[in-house]
């Protein structure tokens, strides 16, 4: 139990670890220079901005970690560790404005973007640093820096060098690629495939259960088989074997019971013997006959008495 227990424990450690793994955060896109149709932030401004995402499949709590636009400089923003709204889930994205007023929220940095800047993540320890995006010189304004996935199911990101119109608060990559699903109903449209897979895995599921199940069962009756037959030669040996023998040892008992027995107990008994020896009863405790004296009306004088004398 305590093995059991400890393996539980451990488990649960390590997907508290894996859930906490900042390493899992990329700066996917950026926007240096907003024109007049890029967001406004909750003041109402137009700012630069990063997008941070988790390519993980766990919740990730980015709260201590570190923006900047200086690699001598690694903690020039930090992100505040009270807010809870710094845990990001799996495969989702969150975006911190870049505007110098760090006062104002959580989500603001304390340095504003420009072309040619390189914008870093920085691990919780201040130190170490998680992610970066170059943003190109020539970047026009209204366009974005981004990091594109071929397939968003494998997580990989690539920098991009020509800039895109910006995607905020969304992947990027290629959304519409075809589930397994879809797939699937691209190859079998008319669901043969499937309904054939699903029945043989059934019949399969059941062959394998009844054989298990007459294995066990057949070595349970052959089991019992063999105890009984050796029951029965154990039984067989314990009694005398021969016609001499068995006549030897009636002859003995009939004497012995014809010096102390009535006629009555006689009979009886020599019929038990009979009965034992011809194998047709046995006693329960084997090679032992247990003669019990009991008075029967057969002994009973006052029967034989009559009512007249001659």
């Amino acid at each position: 139990m305590r093995r059991i227990l400890t393996c539980v424990l451990l488990l649960l450690t390590g997907l508290m670890l894996r859930a906490q793994n900042v390493s899992d955060l990329i700066i996917s896109e950026a926007v240096a220079e907003p024109d007049s149709t890029g967001i406004r932030d909750n003041y109402g401004r137009l700012s630069g901005w990063v997008e941070l995402y988790n390519k993980s499949t766990g919740t990730v709590n980015f709260g201590g970690c570190y923006l900047t636009d200086d690699r001598t400089n690694l903690r020039k923003s930090l992100i505040p560790k009270s807010d809870l709204r710094t845990k990001l889930g799996p495969r989702q994205v969150v975006l911190i404005w870049c505007s110098g007023r760090g006062a104002d929220g959580t989500f603001y940095a304390d340095f504003t973007l420009a072309p040619g800047k390189t914008v870093y993540l920085v691990s919780n320890d201040g130190r170490t640093i998680i992610d970066s995006l170059a943003i190109p010189a020539t970047l026009p304004a209204g366009l974005a820096a981004y990091k594109l996935a071929t397939d968003i199911r494998q997580q990989h990101f690539e920098m991009v060098d020509n800039p895109e119109i910006p995607s905020p608060q969304m992947r990027n990559g290629v959304q519409a690629s075809a589930t397994n699903g879809e797939l699937m109903k691209e190859r079998d449209p008319h669901g043969w495939i499937l309904s054939i897979t699903s029945v043989s895995v059934v019949f399969a599921a059941l062959a394998i259960l009844w054989f298990l199940f007459w294995l066990l069962f057949d070595r349970q009756a052959k089991k019992k088989a063999g105890l009984s037959s050796r029951a029965s030669r154990s039984s067989r040996g314990r009694r005398p074997s021969g016609s001499q023998d068995e006549a030897e040892v009636a002859a003995a008992i009939a004497l012995a019971l014809d010096m102390e027995c009535s006629g009555e107990e006689y009979a009886a008994i020599a019929t038990a013997v009979h009965l034992y020896l011809s194998d047709a009863v046995h006693d329960v405790e084997p090679g032992i006959v247990t003669i019990v004296r009991k008075e029967s009306g057969w002994n009973n004088k006052t029967l034989t008495f009559r009512r007249l004398p001659k």
